[in-house]
């Protein structure tokens, strides 16, 4: 059984996801395997807070050169989580 840190790997911190975290919507990459309901077990255990929705999102790889050789980065895979209004915020997005 995973536990909840190999589910969550990182918070991703850009524009839009700061603008969300006005709307107590939070963004993070998860594991290429985690599901909806793994993702929200994961985060109320590790910040104990209450979650309403989780949409998870698929991202593919992108192509890269290097000169004439050509790779791919690797798939990921991110979460968008909205808590409630009872919710305490996560302290992480807050000092950004």
């Amino acid at each position: 059984m995973k536990s909840a840190y190999d589910i969550i790997l990182k918070p991703v911190v850009t524009e839009r996801s700061m603008d969300d975290a006005q709307d107590r919507k939070y963004t993070f990459k998860v594991a290429v395997g985690a599901n909806k309901t793994e993702v929200k077990k994961a985060l109320e255990e590790i910040f104990g807070i209450e979650v309403t929705k989780v949409n998870i999102m698929n991202v593919k790889g992108k192509t890269k050169r290097m000169g004439r050789n050509v790779g791919k980065t690797s798939a990921s895979k991110k979460a968008i989580v909205t808590l409630s209004k009872q919710s305490k915020e996560i302290e992480f997005f807050q000092g950004l």
